[in-house]
């Protein structure tokens, strides 16, 4: 067993904030134990009860939360009229800020997967004095690089699968927001155009999943409504670039040098360059960067079992 057994959440809840949204949060572990906050992926992934596997309950309590737009969060990103303005990574910093302060937390250590390594470096340099240490896998800053990467250089890979994606925007040349223009199709109030439009982009992102072989079907995209609340939420912060400027992560890792962080991925993890990773842990002298030679972007045991070993490092 390279992960803790699955426990239920001991206090559960709805943040509601100024602008319409309702949080869904839970706690798990011990009461007192060293604070942690879960930051999931997708965008709009949802965080899911094995995320509270990471972490020992005698010794940790864990804030868990889906993010705006997803999961038991409200409105959905699926939603006829929603509304992806209120839904930024300026306004989910702010919502794991609130959370912090509603569960009278000083310091916490922050754990993000995917799309939330990303989030949790940029609430890191917003504000470093209320982290402890940073674990992330699957790492990404979701820069224009790596988003161009995702779509434009992958297609390169895998042309095929990506004809098709671009068929929906035959109008975008290489070098332009291909995320973007999805995005609006995905936002078209016409059911046709709209699930089309996710139904193509979830189809990419199955291909993306492995480096060989045939893409692997996701469960979670046979439901079209999690489908199309998940690709509006990811073309959205993709295509703009995590609202954040070229230099939002990577020209404020001064204010995070001094915080331990162990960040994992896979050499195999085809979905953003590792090289971006790479020179970013070289700046950051507390960071220790593992390389996982034989998975992918969603990790396996390797990626679990350093996972776990950081949080129990942490936690001494």
């Amino acid at each position: 067993m390279v992960r803790y057994p699955l426990v239920e959440p001991f206090d559960e809840g709805v943040l509601e904030t100024s602008d319409g949204h309702h949080i869904r949060w839970e706690r798990v572990g011990s009461p007192g134990g060293k604070p942690a906050v879960v930051l999931h992926g997708g965008p709009g992934s949802g965080a899911a009860p094995w995320w509270r596997r990471y972490f020992d309950p005698e010794r940790y309590c864990v804030t868990l939360f889906d993010q705006r737009g997803c999961g038991g969060s409200r409105p959905l990103a699926s939603d006829p009229d929603a509304d992806l303005s209120t839904i930024t990574t300026q306004h989910l910093i702010a919502d794991i800020e609130a959370l912090r302060e509603l569960h009278a937390v000083e310091r916490w250590l922050v754990l993000g997967g995917s799309w939330g390594s990303t989030l949790g470096l940029a609430y890191a340099v917003a504000h470093p004095e209320r982290v402890s240490e940073m674990v992330f896998w699957g790492a990404v800053t979701t820069t224009r690089e790596e988003v161009d990467w995702l779509t434009w250089t992958m297609g390169e890979i895998y042309p095929e699968a990506f004809a098709s994606l671009r068929s929906l925007v035959p109008h975008v040349e290489r070098g332009g927001n291909l995320t973007i223009a999805i995005n609006e199709l995905l936002l078209d109030r016409d059911p046709a155009v709209h699930h089309r439009a996710a139904r193509a982009w979830c189809d990419w992102e199955e291909r993306l999943a492995a480096l060989t072989g045939p893409p692997v079907a996701s469960p979670r995209y046979a439901d079209p409504t999690f489908a199309l609340g998940f690709a509006r939420l990811v073309t959205h912060f993709f295509g703009h670039h995590a609202f954040l400027p070229s230099d939002g992560i990577s020209g404020h890792l001064d204010a995070i040098r001094d915080i331990p962080a162990v960040l994992v991925r896979g050499r195999l993890d085809i979905a953003a360059p590792l090289g971006v990773v790479h020179r970013l842990v070289e700046r950051l002298p507390l960071a220790t960067l593992h390389v996982v030679e034989d998975e992918d972007h969603g990790g396996a045991e390797v990626t679990d079992g350093l996972i776990v070993r950081a949080t129990d490092d942490f936690a001494r």
